[in-house]
């Protein structure tokens, strides 16, 4: 699932030209590269460019600039919208259509003017923002560049999670947009929750009836079409998890040391696991920078509170569609209890009369919703407004449980047919109540030799460069920091000559610093080059990763300058807060103002130079 290969092998290109093609594939991702291992075979029938040759995802032969073709076009940060969109190109190559599949990053924008027939797939990260691999098409589209679009048609699916008060919102802003630029919107915007196809099914039906309206089908296009596909799909995917072994589940973080007199200890404030499974006979294969995909179970911490205020009787049978459960098995198994929705909470606000939480849904009142959302689980709502609920009503207002994805920590050249995670184990008291997290308290409770269902979610845009000269800075404060164990882990494998840089924060350093052990062996190993530090409740003054970037802003300026590859993982805010530090760094040292900075940054993003994986 890499990207591109470090070495290239045995060719008989000249040495300057595999230099050249090492630098084109660095960055790439599957699609791109199957689209360019056409783009060659292409070449090599005729010897030569034809003159309007463009090649489409999928591997159709080249069809002309004026030949009809439906494009969609996608952005994703977890890999859902690129699933749904390759769904959606797939259906509508086998329909007969012309079709080409592109990410956002890759797409042409210049192009955009030419287009007649466009969809969409977008996901929003966090209160409406792009994904990162979008970010550079819609400051395109909101700029003065962008064309006028009387010519396009147009539909937008949008991926979202309504615990967010901005849901799908991105999505809602391109199709404005689009609108706004004269193009034809066939259908309304379809704003998907976590329980996607529910949305997308009935969308996708509906725009591939109308590409096959606007568009010609290409007599027996299926049998012309040689698909350029990649090795066959391991037998374990999301769909179709493997039960790993568990090999070890430990602490990694600490406990405060108060003093040497008694060798006192205070209380740790917070559990971080570090956890090894086995894969062993699954097929699956991972890079450092893929998630693991995990199918979980709430604990009875969990549902069993909201039984006893519900007054209701987990061991009644309910049926859902086809399947009958007893009520405690559906909340425990198939119900998300931790994370709100609106439209849960509107469905509440109906049954309970509340006036408060009804004021709250109020499309005014975004700020009050988004705090709602991110501080209350679906318990608290229940005990702040109470309201009668019955178990088919219950089930049906509550958003299916779905599966959570946890940044690899390790490498597979190093570890092998093993996997690594860095879990911070969320419990916490809020509301006069105890709280834990769903999928961290499932992985907390497994013990060694238990099994659990997992699957692996590449994340083709977090890979350490193909080319193992290019030095790398990873900002990665608390469990951030997973993917950059199995960054330099990776490296050492490989032996590369570029140097490694990492920015760790969090808030103590007794308690807190994830790793220091192998941290300290990797630089004394000459493994990890750079090492920052920032603990912010260490002293009287909070200091975050940011600070310490900006206290390096000439070396970090000059490594980026010089072609250095650059990583941030963690939660948005810190994300937001790191770029904003960049920009000052890039302003300050390249001698630019703001506005120029933050175009740097979105160079170094569609190069495939500054990529994030916030959450």
């Amino acid at each position: 699932m890499t990207a591109a290969s470090p070495v290239l092998p045995a060719s008989p290109l000249p040495e300057e030209r595999k230099v050249l093609l090492s630098r084109v594939v660095e960055g790439l991702d599957a699609a791109s590269l199957w689209w360019l291992s056409g783009y060659a075979a292409g070449l090599a029938q005729g010897h030569a460019a034809p003159p309007s040759l463009a090649l489409v995802q999928g591997g159709a032969q080249a069809e002309r600039a004026d030949e009809q073709r439906l494009t969609v076009l996608y952005g994703s940060q977890t890999g859902n919208a690129r699933r749904a969109a390759e769904r959606l190109a797939g259906e509508a190559e086998a329909a007969g259509l012309r079709v080409r599949l592109q990410r956002a990053d890759t797409y042409p924008t210049r192009e955009l003017a030419s287009e007649r027939l466009l969809y969409v797939v977008i996901s929003t990260q966090g209160e409406g923002d792009p994904p990162d691999d979008a970010i550079g098409l819609v400051e395109f589209l909101q700029g003065r560049r962008a064309p006028k679009l009387p010519e396009l048609k147009f539909a937008v699916l949008g991926l979202g999670d309504s615990s967010y008060a901005d849901f799908c919102g991105i999505a809602r802003r391109i199709d404005a947009r689009l609108a706004e630029l004269g193009g034809q919107r066939l259908q309304p915007v379809a704003e998907a929750d976590l329980d996607i196809d529910s949305v997308a099914a009935p969308w996708r039906e509906q725009v591939l009836r109308d590409a096959r309206e606007h568009l010609a089908v290409v007599p027996g296009a299926g049998a012309k079409i040689t698909p350029l596909r990649g090795p066959a799909p391991a037998a374990f995917d999301h769909a179709h998890p493997f039960a790993a072994e568990v090999l070890a589940n430990q602490i990694v973080s600490g406990r405060e040391f108060k003093g040497p007199a008694y060798r006192r200890h205070g209380e740790a404030s917070k559990r971080v696991r570090h956890l090894e499974l086995s894969l062993a006979g699954s097929g699956l294969h991972y890079e450092p920078g893929d998630a693991l995909g995990f199918r979980h179970r709430n604990p009875e911490a969990l549902w069993a509170p909201l039984l006893d205020v519900l007054k209701l009787d987990g061991h009644a049978d309910v049926t859902q569609g086809a399947e009958t459960l007893p009520l405690s098995e559906w909340l425990a198994g198939h119900r998300e209890l931790t994370k709100l929705s609106r439209p849960f909470l509107a469905a509440h606000a109906e049954r309970s009369g509340a006036v408060e939480l009804q004021a709250l849904l109020a499309p005014t009142q975004t700020a009050g919703l988004a705090t709602l959302l991110g501080d209350h689980q679906v318990i608290d709502v229940l005990r702040r407004w109470p309201a009668d609920w019955d178990h088919d009503g219950l089930l049906a207002a509550l958003r299916p449980l779905t599966p959570r994805l946890y940044s690899i920590a390790s490498s597979r050249k190093r570890v092998g047919d093993e996997v690594h995670l860095t879990v911070d184990e969320l419990e916490y008291q809020a509301h006069g109540h105890r709280h834990v997290g769903s999928a961290s308290a499932f992985l907390a409770a497994l013990g060694e030799g238990d099994t659990t269902d997992v699957y692996v979610e590449p994340n083709e845009r977090f890979r350490v460069p193909a080319d193992d000269a290019r030095d790398i800075l990873m900002i990665g404060p608390g469990t951030g920091v997973a993917p950059f164990r199995g960054f330099v882990q990776e490296r050492a494998e490989r032996g590369a000559r570029g140097r490694n840089w990492l920015f760790f924060g969090a808030r103590h350093f007794n308690r807190d610093f994830l790793y220091q052990a192998e941290w300290q062996q990797a630089l004394a190993r000459g493994e990890l080059h750079e090492l920052d530090l920032a603990f912010s409740r260490d002293q009287a003054e909070k200091i975050y990763v940011q600070h310490r970037l900006r206290q390096r802003g000439r070396e970090v300026y000059a490594w980026l300058r010089d072609g250095a590859h650059l990583y941030v993982c963690g939660a948005i805010a810190m994300g937001k807060d790191v770029h904003a530090a960049l920009i000052d760094i890039v302003a300050e040292h390249g001698s630019v103002d703001a506005e120029a900075a933050g175009q740097f940054l979105i160079e170094l993003q569609k190069e495939g130079r500054y990529s994030r994986d916030v959450y």
